[in-house]
C-alpha cells in the first residue's frame, strides 16, 4: 500500500491561510466605517403637560384608614 505524501501539506495550509487573510483585509478595507461617535448636545425641550403643574397625591391601599 503506498504511503500518503504529506510533505506539501504545510505549505498548502500556509498559502491557504495566508490567501484568506489578504480576501478578508481586502473585503474589510473596502467598507467605510463611521467616525469615531461624538457626543451631541441634548436639546432637552420643555413641554407644558397639565398634570405636572398640579400636585397629585396617590393613595396606596394600606395607607387609607381601616373601616
Amino acid at each position: 500500500m503506498p504511503q500518503l505524501d504529506t510533505s506539501t501539506w504545510f505549505t498548502t495550509i500556509v498559502s491557504m491561510i495566508l490567501t484568506l487573510f489578504i480576501v478578508f483585509q481586502l473585503k474589510i478595507s473596502k467598507h467605510h466605517f463611521p467616525m469615531s461617535p461624538e457626543l451631541k448636545p441634548l436639546s432637552t425641550s420643555k413641554t407644558n403637560i397639565p398634570w405636572e403643574k398640579k400636585w397629585t397625591k396617590i393613595y396606596s391601599p394600606l395607607s387609607l384608614p381601616l373601616q
